[in-house]
């Protein structure tokens, strides 16, 4: 493929995301699984971004993404709004799959004898930490969701999805320095949290 027409299908292709999306919002058969289709790529990016490094202990992209779009049919319609709003939402259930995936987990080594792993009190910029961690940022970032929805919202693209400062900007419409302070202020929000045992 030329560059030429690299550029043309990688500028069409949110287009043709929106006209599906609109597709799926009005229940149009067979259009939920066109939008992952056509989602599956950055999809596939997010997850891969999100599992780098975490060896045998964390879920494979695939099932990541699978799980995902699993979860996106059992509604049956689609309610997302445009392509910021899907993969807001996508970032949300990736978060979900990834939460009940660790909650399995440790509910069957308990009182297996297994090594669980520490707790840190730092949210790690790349990779999920230790699955008690990952339970923690999930409880935080559910006090967090009234008072701070931005935050949590950043923190679900970035740490759950596994996305770029530049591409959460991109989802939020907001600016790279807003979400790197948002960011910020959601490491020492999460830090505290995850520091206080009640």
């Amino acid at each position: 493929m030329s560059s030429n027409s690299r550029m043309m299908t990688e500028a069409t292709e949110p287009k043709r995301l929106s006209l599906l999306l609109d597709l799926a919002r009005v229940g149009t058969p067979g259009a939920i699984a066109s939008v992952f289709e056509s989602a599956y790529p950055e999809l596939c990016a997010l997850a891969s971004a999100r599992l780098r490094g975490r060896g045998q202990a964390a879920l494979e992209t695939t099932v990541l993404v699978h799980e995902t779009f699993l979860r996106f049919a059992q509604r049956g319609e689609l309610q997302v709004q445009d392509r910021a709003h899907f993969f807001k939402y996508a970032g949300r259930v990736m978060r979900s799959v990834i939460v009940d995936r660790v909650r399995e987990r440790m509910a069957q080594r308990r009182g297996s004898g297994a090594t669980h792993t520490p707790l840190t009190t730092q949210v790690q910029a790349e990779g999920l930490g230790g699955e008690e961690e990952i339970l923690r940022v999930h409880a935080a970032l559910e006090g967090l969701a009234d008072d701070e929805p931005r935050l949590v919202e950043v923190v679900q693209l970035r740490y759950f999805a596994g996305m770029t400062d530049s591409e959460i900007a991109d989802v939020l419409g907001v600016t790279d320095r807003t979400v790197r302070r948002d960011w910020e202020k959601a490491r020492l929000l999460l830090a505290e949290a995850l520091d206080d045992p009640g």
